[in-house]
């Protein structure tokens, strides 16, 4: 039915976190599109499912196992049923786990090729060790008592494991028992140092420094850590709208490029129409914000310094524990400082003195070594010169070869008593190992008794030294805590009162300042009704009303003079802008008759021009 396959879309829609636009009235209509399959409805979902596809996958198998059945109460109260699902929620618990234990393993970066060629490769090494067994077996099957020494060789190797062992535990508590030092001292010096500064410092220095530390602490959460946060929060909720946003092409750009230009002119314009405005409260305003941001830029600079230089300070103590540390491991003592270096060096001088002294021997032993080099090729050449000489002789006589053979025999001979010596030797040395191996794991067990009781002693004094560390750091945690807790108490009601106080002030303030005004205008209206009531003439002059009255006589007086002079330029405006015309017109000759005058002056005279009743003559 048309319904039914609605309600179990819906359903799977649900449990796919699907959300349908709009609101509850939207929602019934996306019902009853879902049951006839209008394109509206169905192609967006269409579109989100195909979109994400490997992640709905996922989430439909999990939403298989992981969707609890739910069962009413009254059906629980059965102890089956109360058991079967309570069974039912383990299973569940243990799939969400083995879950995520097999999405680790799938993104941790191994693959089953690799894994197969290691375990191929560690099968072949346990057959070439097994084939080597054999081959030793085989040869020590052959000497006499090879299972006594197997079970021997065998102890000895099962007491160098757990020497080495009990070396190793015995390293790793002296690195305990000296970190667990190095802490009570860096404890006790902190200790020494807030009670040294506690004796000499003044509450007033305590409270300065602790309200810088707040006001540091206040100014990062409140300010620095928000902005960033929101900043960080923009740039994610940028590139998430980025990412959701389809792929552009290059119109897409052309046409973003285009937009922004547009808007950046717009900004222009509006910039260019401020600064025409100018206007002097605005400017006082912006002076005011340029410093006032001039100050947050340095706040802020200061502050990331401040933290960059507590991050470096944090680094280098780090790196020095790391290196003493380092320094330990590979020697076994600690970083030498002051007086212990200055014997260190001192000490050094000294070896350095023997080095040379040992290597001028050395350099007179290379030389001997030399000497005795050059006579030994001496005494061989002179060797080699006696056999030929010695060949020769053989070979007159007739017996060549003699002497080889005899040097043979005594070696061959010489080489028989030496193994017969071995063999001997052999059997002695087998047995005496035997009794050294025993003398040395009993000489081992006795040696490493009193370090283990010492090791279980030094144990006891680090667990005690532990739980000490962890009780005080407890009762300081609390105590801080504590503090904490009374001293935030305490600011909020101070910042509170302080507020009331303010406000009561400004209330306070205001309302003087009301009354003050209402009694100045009470004090005006008083003088004004004794001077309007009054029946001398000359108070009635100075009554407010009386000079309101004068000044708006005079104003339409003016007013009217105004409007007759108005008239009377609107009249005139025509015959004054004529005489005007004219009298520029007038200077203009006059102007071209002055420079006419002043060219014939300055060309060459050719006689003399007299003006007489009129009339212009020249007299040459």
């Amino acid at each position: 039915m048309p319904e039914q396959t609605a309600k179990r879309m819906l359903s799977l829609l649900g449990i796919l976190k699907y959300k349908p636009p709009g609101n509850a009235t939207d929602m019934s209509t996306f019902r009853q599109g879902l049951v006839i399959g209008s394109k509206p409805v169905i192609y967006p979902v269409l579109h989100w499912l195909l979109q994400r596809t490997n992640e709905l996958k996922k989430r439909a198998y999990l939403a298989r196992f992981l969707i609890k059945l739910e069962v009413p109460s009254e059906f629980l109260q059965d102890e089956t049923v109360a058991d079967t699902n309570k069974q039912y929620e383990e299973l569940m618990e243990a799939f969400k786990t083995l879950h995520k234990e097999c999405e680790q393993l799938k993104t941790s970066g191994f693959s089953t090729a690799e894994i197969r060629r290691d375990i191929s490769a560690m099968e072949e090494e346990k057959d070439q060790l097994i084939k080597r067994v054999e081959r030793l077996k085989k040869r020590v099957e052959t000497v006499q008592n090879h299972q006594r020494m197997l079970k021997i060789a065998r102890q000895l190797r099962v007491e160098k494991e757990r020497e080495e062992f009990l070396a190793q535990q015995k390293q790793e508590q002296k690195n305990q028992l000296f970190h667990a030092v190095q802490r009570l001292q860096r404890v006790q010096n902190q200790l020494k140092s807030m009670r040294h500064a506690a004796a000499d410092a003044k509450p007033e220095s305590l409270m300065k420094r602790l309200e810088e530390e707040i006001k540091f602490n206040s100014y990062m959460v409140t300010e620095k850590f928000p902005k960033e946060l929101e900043s960080k929060k923009k740039e994610l909720h940028f590139l998430q709208k980025v990412v959701s946003e389809p792929a552009m092409g290059h119109s897409d750009l052309l046409e973003l490029e285009s937009k922004i230009n547009e808007i950046n002119a717009q900004i222009n314009q509006l910039i260019e129409k401020k600064m025409m405005r100018n206007e002097p409260i605005e400017g006082k305003l912006s002076l005011y914000r340029q410093q006032a941001s001039i100050i947050s830029r340095k706040k802020e600079a200061k502050a990331e310094e401040l933290q960059e230089a507590k991050e470096k300070l944090a680094n280098l103590e780090r790196e020095v524990s790391v290196k003493t540390n380092q320094t330990r491991e590979f020697d076994g003592t600690e970083v030498l400082k002051g007086d212990e270096f200055k014997r260190y060096v001192s000490k050094l001088r000294s070896k350095s003195t023997v080095f040379k002294k040992k290597h001028q021997i050395i350099a007179e032993f290379k030389a001997e070594f030399g000497l005795l080099q050059r006579t030994e090729e001496l005494l061989k050449q002179r060797h080699e010169n006696i056999q030929h000489q010695l060949q020769t002789i053989e070979e007159k006589k007739g017996i060549s070869g003699y002497s080889y053979t005899q040097e043979e025999l005594e070696r061959v001979s010489a080489l028989k008593t030496e193994v017969d010596e071995m063999k001997g030797r052999t059997l002695d040395d087998m047995s005496e190992m035997v009794k050294k191996l025993n003398s040395l794991v009993s000489e081992k067990k006795s040696a490493l008794a009193p370090v283990i009781k010492e090791l279980r002693q030094l144990r006891q004094k680090c667990q005690e030294l532990t739980q000490e560390c962890d009780e005080k750091k407890s009762q300081y945690d609390s105590c801080a805590a504590g503090l904490e807790s009374n001293r935030s108490k305490l600011e909020q009601e101070v910042r509170g009162l302080r507020e009331e106080c303010l406000q009561e002030e400004s209330r306070y303030h205001y309302t003087n300042c009301m009354i003050k005004n209402l009694e100045i205008q009470l004090c005006r209206a008083t003088d004004e009704m004794k001077a309007y009531v009054s029946s001398d003439q000359q108070e009635k002059r100075k009554a407010i009303r009386e000079q309101y009255t004068k000044n708006i006589a005079e104003q339409e007086n003016l007013g009217k003079k105004l409007r007759e002079k108005q008239k009377a330029v609107r009249e005139s405006h025509g015959p004054n802008m004529k005489q005007a015309k004219m009298w520029r017109d007038f200077e203009q000759l006059m102007e071209c008759k002055k420079q006419c005058f002043l060219k014939q002056q300055s060309q060459t005279p050719m006689g003399q021009v007299i003006q007489e009743g009129g009339e212009d003559r020249l007299v040459l």
